[in-house]
């Protein structure tokens, strides 16, 4: 997902020595339309993976990656969440929860549904109104393949559910709220702009 357009735990911290920047793939590469198959080896290979992802995702300004969109049928993902904010709206830094979630699955969802805009590291340049649920429960395994379960809500929650999509091959644009509700970037903040 991209930070751009989306406003916990804490990860193990990045193998710095090794990093790696992947390329993203983008539609119509068919991996993105492929249901994952579930991680079973979290060997060294894997854990190079992972850094490497959460290299990928920062470089790219993103929130969320999930291993379709580096051109791996593995269900994983890595999400960092917004910064928060003090009271005067600045960012505290270091303030990112990240998370790495191995073959999760949403095992409840609220009956409070909210819209909002979303952009895909996989559709560079174009954005979607997409409703999403207000609050999840996920079960899943760390990096490490150990069992966890998460309660979310917010953006974060959404960011989740978006890259859980992508494990499923389901994409941003295939829950667009309305078919006009799909901008490119620039015409998405020209009306922004006009609204204000």
């Amino acid at each position: 997902m991209n930070a751009d357009w989306l406003t916990g735990r804490n990860a193990d911290k990045l193998n710095a020595t090794t990093m790696t920047t992947l390329e993203i793939v983008t539609l119509p590469a068919p991996v993105l339309r492929q249901k994952a198959r579930p991680v079973t080896d979290f060997g060294p290979e894997f854990q190079t993976l992972i850094d490497n992802m959460i290299e990928t995702m920062r470089q790219a300004n993103g929130v969320g990656l999930a291993a379709p969109q580096v051109g791996r049928s593995l269900r994983m993902t890595v999400i960092e969440d917004l910064p928060k904010e003090d009271e005067d709206g600045n960012e505290i830094p270091d303030s990112r929860d990240l998370y790495v979630i191995v073959n999760p699955e949403i095992i409840w969802e609220s009956r409070e549904v909210v819209d909002g805009v979303e952009g895909c590291l996989s559709i560079p340049g174009y954005l979607g109104e997409v409703e999403r649920v207000e609050a999840i429960r996920v079960r899943g395994q760390d990096r490490h393949g150990k069992k966890v379960r998460l309660r979310l809500k917010g953006w974060t929650a959404r960011i989740f559910q978006h890259e859980i999509d992508h494990l499923n091959g389901v994409l941003f644009i295939d829950k667009l709220t309305a078919p006009e509700n799909f901008w490119t970037e620039e015409a998405y903040q020209a009306q922004f702009e006009e609204e204000e």
